[in-house]
């Protein structure tokens, strides 16, 4: 498929107040077209979506309540503790997101569209690495990350270390990664990188 097309498709990646989402919106300031895949898990879950019909073939009708909606704390706690129930969830969410993806990258592609952006905070091979061009670490500082999360969200300290440490470690990150974008000063700043990168990727 990426041979077959003008389009650029950018992956962005980057874990929780690395900035990751931030990027994505300066790269829709210059003209890119944005593919949320947070938004996107969250789109597959709705009544009449064959993902929620799965999950609760998988889970039972209980994490769904009377209008059909998913209860998300009660399929978390679910999974809580259970690997292989939690790997059977994933598994379950990321084979209709990455179906989603790729169907909204085939329509840009088709559309012509110039940098097509998949903005993911999990970077699962099918659906993600598999149609990207090049691949975008957003990363930042430990602490400042700490304060991020907890000014953005009133987390506590202990809250925010602990999102931090349940997604994937850093170097995890930045080995997949074709360019490292360190966001450890202002909006400006990162503005101005990504500019200069995003000229470099075209040419």
């Amino acid at each position: 498929m990426k041979q077959n097309s003008g389009s650029v498709v950018l992956g962005v990646t980057g874990g929780i107040g690395s900035g990751k989402s931030t990027v994505s919106r300066i790269l829709e300031e210059f003209g890119a077209v944005v593919i949320d895949a947070d938004k996107i898990s969250r789109d597959v879950v709705m009544p009449g979506e064959k993902a929620l019909e799965e999950l609760s073939e998988v889970f039972g009708r209980d994490i769904l309540d009377a209008q059909g909606q998913l209860q998300r704390k009660k399929l978390a706690h679910i999974v809580f503790n259970d690997n292989e129930k939690l790997q059977k969830l994933n598994g379950i969410l990321h084979k209709y997101v990455a179906e989603r993806i790729n169907d909204n990258v085939k329509e840009q592609q088709i559309k012509r569209t110039k940098i097509i952006v998949i903005d993911a905070p999990i970077p699962i091979k099918n659906g993600f690495l598999d149609l990207c061009h090049r691949v975008w670490t957003i990363t930042a500082n430990r602490e400042l990350r700490i304060r991020r999360i907890m000014e953005r969200s009133g987390m506590s300290r202990d809250e925010a270390v602990s999102r931090i440490n349940s997604q994937l470690d850093e170097q995890e990150y930045i080995k997949i990664a074709d360019t490292v974008i360190y966001n450890n000063y202002d909006y400006s700043h990162l503005k101005e990188d990504v500019k200069s990168q995003l000229t470099g990727l075209l040419g």
